[in-house]
């Protein structure tokens, strides 16, 4: 089978996020040939070169989401008018709020998550569609796209959308700076329609694109289903129209409003044509019925991590220190290190010997300032133990980063303390706290996320930004030794049952059989007459391995052209 595999700022560049599960997808399921087309975020994550691929990826095809380089076609009369109307209509939909809620896609009337059939029943969504359709066949047609999203044509186009009759009143404020800022975010996610990926040697040609996550990564599997037919399956760890909202807080309510509508309505449609949409746990799941995904086509596939590192942590339980608690991670006000300070001081009235292991590091200027907050107010809760404002001296919270004097893996610093602790307020799939499920540690979690879904019973959960709580938990689990042993054994088996690369592998080879099985036969073969051939194409050219192999020497010539018939035809 032949997987084109689509990728945004990670796979198979060194530097960029989802590479991991990627290569060992790839390594995984090694039968299968893999087409992999990425797009860069940046000039230094391609400057810092790929990941080395195995043998299975044929090729690699890349694009930029940055810089301003177009194909330098500059459109006539006849396609500016079909751009502006495009366009134009493209706009007109995502200014239009008769029917759409805050994201920008359906919703049931009463407000709960919509539920198959949802994003069909509307007929914005249909024009949505079309205008994007239509502006790919423009770029295939006529080029120029690029230049055309950039120019004065195009925010006229959005202004008059916005001045418009039954416009949103949010799109009605709109000035000319957000124009602008609208205008030039399109241009960026409508990038994928200009790219010559969907040739019938391209995408055209696999049996499956694989979208390694929504919105702009999923667009060109969009696209080639238009075109040429091919299956789409979605995967999303992290939903990107949730991430939309979480990094734009602070733009003016007009350029937030089109731009949330916009990638509503993408999510939508990319849903709306995927044969499977695998969200990575239920919190995501949620979000995409919220945004129309059909639940008959959506399959919880949790994200896999190699045991390996962990088994010598997770088979000596006994190894830890029974007065540590130890918490692991990135370093940023979304993990609330804060309340877990003045819960650990809490813990100490109770038990004066427990210390506290904080083990990782900030990955931006905002983390390093927090960072330095919790270190000054360490200092400040424990006085009498701290050698002074900027040492941490014989304090019982110890700062430390992996590597050098820290732990050397995530593996150790879970190995060295009896509770692990997460007292995050936003979480999505809690990658930690897996971590110390295959340590065998028993764990005290906030509510927060997918947390209760990991967890699943085996460890104790309170309310995000309680302190007492949390306090109470670790201090429950501190005096009880055989319940945190009898927490931790059912925490990794629990993970080694639900949560490990094989499983994640078994789950995606499954799912390609079965969008194969179930996807009619693109290109028929025709006898002399030009007649479709009956059962030209046998049923094992859609199967792995070996069956589709050219064949050896041993065959009869009578077998020979069949067998490598159907070796092309499943290619």
């Amino acid at each position: 089978m032949r997987i084109g595999l689509l990728t945004e700022g990670g796979y198979p560049y060194v530097d960029g996020e989802g590479g991991v599960w990627c290569d060992r997808l790839v390594r995984g399921l090694g039968r299968h040939e893999f087409d992999v087309y990425a797009f860069s975020r940046s000039e230094a994550q391609e400057q810092a070169g790929w990941v080395p691929l195995p043998p299975q990826v044929g090729r690699v095809r890349t694009a930029a989401l940055w810089g301003t380089e177009d194909d330098g076609v500059v459109h006539g009369r006849r396609a500016r008018r079909r751009f502006s109307e495009l366009y134009g209509e493209l706009a007109a939909v995502l200014c239009a709020g008769a029917d759409a809620n805050a994201s920008g896609a359906p919703h049931a009337p009463d407000d709960r998550p919509a539920t198959s059939g949802a994003h069909r029943a509307s007929p914005e969504a249909d024009r949505f569609a079309t205008a994007l359709h239509g502006l790919a066949a423009l770029a295939r047609d006529e080029g120029g796209l690029q230049g055309a999203l950039r120019s004065e044509t195009a925010v006229r186009a959005l202004e008059r959308a916005c001045r418009a009759p039954g416009a949103l009143s949010a799109a009605r404020e709109a000035r000319v700076p957000d124009l602008l800022a609208v205008a030039a975010h399109l241009e960026r996610a409508l990038r994928p329609l200009s790219l010559d990926w969907y040739e019938e040697d391209g995408l055209g040609a696999v049996d499956v694109c694989h979208a390694t996550a929504g919105g702009v990564t999923a667009l060109p599997g969009l696209l080639a289903h238009h075109f040429s037919g091919i299956p789409l399956l979605v995967t999303e760890y992290g939903v990107r129209l949730r991430t939309h909202y979480l990094t734009r807080p602070d733009a003016p309510p007009s350029v937030r409003s089109l731009l949330a509508a916009f990638h509503g309505r993408l999510a939508a449609e990319i849903y709306h044509r995927a044969e499977f949409v695998t969200p990575g746990n239920t919190h995501a799941r949620r979000w995409q019925e919220r945004c129309g995904a059909d639940r008959a086509k959506l399959r919880t596939v949790y994200p896999g991590m190699d045991p390996a590192p962990f088994a010598e942590a997770g088979e000596s339980p006994g190894s830890a220190d029974p007065h540590t608690l130890v918490w692991a991670g990135r370093v940023d006000p979304a993990k609330d290190l804060v309340s877990l300070l003045h819960a650990f001081a809490r813990v100490r009235e109770e038990e004066p010997k427990t210390r506290l292991r904080i083990i990782g590091g900030p990955s931006d200027p905002e983390g390093a300032a927090y960072l330095g907050h919790c270190r000054a107010l360490a200092a400040q809760l424990f006085p009498d133990e701290a050698d002074g404002p900027h040492s941490v001296g014989d304090n019982p919270v110890s700062f430390e980063e992996f590597g050098g004097a820290g732990p050397a893996t995530s593996a150790d610093a879970h190995a060295r303390g009896a509770v692990t602790v997460l007292s995050s307020v936003v979480e999505g799939f809690p990658v930690g706290l897996v971590e110390a499920m295959l340590c065998g540690r028993a764990t005290v979690s906030t509510d927060v996320g997918a947390v209760v879904e990991v967890i699943g019973g085996t460890g104790l959960v309170v309310p995000p930004r309680n302190p007492r709580a949390l306090a109470e938990a670790c201090v429950s689990l501190l005096r009880d030794p055989e319940r945190r042993a009898r927490l931790g054994a059912a925490a990794r088996a629990r993970a080694l049952e639900l949560f490990t690369v094989d499983q994640n592998v078994s789950a995606f080879h499954g799912l390609y059989l079965e969008i194969v099985a179930r996807t009619p036969v693109r290109r028929p073969l025709l006898d002399a007459t030009g007649d479709p051939l009956p059962f030209a194409t046998p049923a094992e050219a859609h199967v792995p391995g070996h069956w589709t192999d050219r064949p050896s020497r041993a065959l009869p010539p009578w077998a020979l052209d069949t067998s490598i018939a159907a070796t092309e035809t499943a290619r």
